[in-house]
C-alpha cells in the first residue's frame, strides 16, 4: 500500500495508521496525529508558521538560500 502524507506537518502516514477527516464539502484531509488535526481544524493554524512542520523548515531553507545569492 501506498503511504500518504500528513495535510498540516507534512510526514509520512503508514497504512493503518493516522486520523482521516472528511469536511462537509468532501475534502479529504489526512493527519498523522491528534496535535496536527488540533492545530489545523480547532486552532486555524497555517503549516508555513509552526516551526515543527516540513513546510516551515521548507521556507526557512529557500530563505536562506535566496540570502547567500
Amino acid at each position: 500500500m501506498a503511504t500518504r502524507n500528513c495535510n498540516f506537518c507534512g510526514s509520512q502516514i503508514e497504512p493503518g495508521t493516522g486520523i482521516l477527516f472528511v469536511r462537509k464539502d468532501g475534502n479529504v484531509m489526512n493527519f498523522c496525529s491528534r496535535k496536527c488535526e488540533v492545530n489545523m481544524i480547532e486552532m486555524h493554524r497555517v503549516p508555513r508558521r509552526v516551526r515543527w512542520t516540513n513546510e516551515y523548515h521548507n521556507i526557512k531553507e529557500m530563505k536562506k538560500q535566496s540570502t547567500k545569492n
